[in-house]
């Protein structure tokens, strides 16, 4: 097991590429946090799935947003595992709004869960981490780190933030044993998109972008994901990793 005796905490694993990453890293012997905002339900049925095959694992409720549920989220890793090996700044929303229609309250919102509460939570993380002698940061970004996205600016400049955000933390990290990196999706389908990727003649105008000619799916991520929060790729550190279909090219 790639991941035997380490403690991680996924952010947004209730559902969708958190809810994946959150049972990869079970079945790899890793003790999970899986944190969600509202989908209490959702999450539940996460660490029942994981308890199932004989995992172990706790919901937490945080808003990562609100910087003061940071504390109550890390401390549920330490009391019931006894320590943070792994965190994943997975939860993110997005408001599809035009530039010119855009408001304050929207770029907040956005910024406040993508960005800045992913800042310094990673920051919380990282300081138990330091303590015994290390650790690991994923954060999943996107594509649109790279790709402007039409009426959805918002969004993707939080997650252009996250990607220079990953390196700093790699930079600065790397003498106390934390490696940071980016797992960045293309088209995957997931509660975010899926309303949009609904409608067939959208749905098939993105595939047309993608080389390899198909939506991805939670479960092609989480190899990935896996590779980065693992001894395998301990000499990976800074480093973003596009899992798109080519959609970039």
């Amino acid at each position: 097991m790639k991941l035997k005796d380490k403690v991680a905490i996924v952010t947004g694993a209730g559902r969708g590429i958190g809810a994946a990453i959150a049972q990869a890293y079970a079945r790899e012997g890793a003790a999970v946090v899986v944190n969600y905002s509202a989908s209490a339900e959702a999450a539940a049925g996460v660490v029942q799935t994981i308890e199932s095959v004989g995992g172990r694992a706790v919901a937490h409720q945080a808003d990562v947003g609100n910087l003061a549920s940071h504390e109550g989220l890390v401390q549920c890793a330490l009391t019931h595992f006894g320590r943070v090996d792994i965190l994943v700044n997975n939860a993110a929303i997005d408001r599809r709004v035009p530039i010119l229609d855009a408001a304050p309250e929207q770029w907040d919102a956005v910024f406040n869960v993508n960005l800045r509460g992913a800042y310094f939570l990673a920051q919380r993380a990282a300081s138990e981490m330091a303590k015994t002698g290390g650790g690991a940061v994923l954060n999943i970004a996107s594509v649109h780190d790279e790709q402007a996205h039409r009426n959805n600016s918002i969004y993707t400049i939080a997650k252009g933030g996250m990607k220079l955000m990953t390196r700093c933390m790699a930079l600065e990290w790397a003498p106390l044993g934390i490696r940071v990196n980016s797992l960045s999706p293309g088209a995957i389908l997931t509660d975010i998109n899926r309303a949009v990727l609904a409608d067939d003649a959208y749905k098939q105008r993105v595939i047309e972008m993608i080389p390899l000619r198909r939506i991805g799916s939670v479960d092609d991520l989480t190899a990935a994901a896996v590779l980065l929060v693992s001894a395998e790729g301990s000499y990976i550190t800074g480093s973003t990793f596009y899992i798109d279909g080519g959609l970039l090219l």
